[in-house]
């Protein structure tokens, strides 16, 4: 075969390969992954809540003091705002109300994430002060989505895939009236910042100085809670400790303790 021909093939065929590798690269990305998670509860929300009674609002930036905060899905009705967290995720789930950060296993490896109760309690908060609302209005509801199984106990609103949308309508005492309803839809629509990339690459951006900072901190190796700085004392004798060590912030449920390198 005249080479000529030969590299004109194997050219050709790079191209037909270029678009099916960024593809793959693409699915595989923590983005796609949330993107999908998304869509996923979006089609929940669409097909097991009444759209008469239940009011979803998608992708709500919101400002905050410290930057921005992003909300996947408010939901509003008589019964209450819902304030919806999507979690993509796949493998064993550890975790309990408490602890800051969680554990995902998948096989051997584990990995931390950040406490969603905990991540969507600002969510909460900041819609809040945004409505001026009473608490007790607003609920806080985690959706997990994905191949992952829960390995511990977890909260009552925390959920897989439509055990959310069942825990929303387990809520039915009436809050609201039909005007109040609207009214509520109304401030939020015209209180969030309005949707773009520059918005989603600012709130990203916000995102990432908050990790960054966060990784300064030490976990504990054991329940994953924030280790503290502590002097060490006649009661508290570490070995192989000279002034201080590190304790677990969970002290007296977590006794960990590591000795500074």
């Amino acid at each position: 075969m005249d080479l000529s021909i030969y590299l004109n093939m194997m050219n050709s065929a790079a191209w037909y390969l270029i678009p099916i590798f960024i593809f793959a690269i693409v699915i595989k990305s923590a983005w796609f992954k949330g993107v999908l998670g998304e869509w996923q509860v979006n089609l929940l929300i669409k097909f097991f809540l009444n759209k008469n009674e239940y009011h979803l609002i998608k992708n709500v930036t919101l400002p905050t003091e410290d930057g921005t905060t992003q909300i996947d899905h408010i939901i509003v009705s008589k019964y209450g705002i819902f304030v919806v967290e999507t979690k993509n995720m796949k493998g064993w789930i550890f975790g309990n109300g408490n602890q800051k950060q969680w554990t995902q296993q998948i096989y051997k490896h584990k990995s931390k994430f950040q406490n969603p109760l905990h991540q969507n309690y600002k969510h909460v908060k900041t819609l809040e002060a945004c409505l001026n609302a009473k608490n007790d209005s607003i609920f806080s509801v985690i959706i997990f989505i994905g191949d992952s199984t829960f390995k511990t106990n977890m909260p009552e609103n925390v959920r897989f895939a439509r055990g959310g949308i069942e825990y929303i309508k387990s809520k039915t005492e009436i809050v609201f009236n039909a005007k109040e309803v609207a009214s509520v839809i109304g401030q939020i629509e015209n209180g969030m910042l309005e949707r773009s990339y520059k918005t989603n690459g600012q709130h990203i951006k916000h995102v990432k100085e908050i990790i960054e900072e966060k990784s300064n901190i030490k976990a504990c190796s054991k329940c994953g809670a924030d280790m503290m700085l502590c002097k060490v004392s006649k009661v508290s004798k570490v070995k192989n400790a000279d002034n201080e060590f590190w304790g677990c912030s969970s002290f007296p449920k977590c006794r960990n303790v590591e000795v500074i390198n």
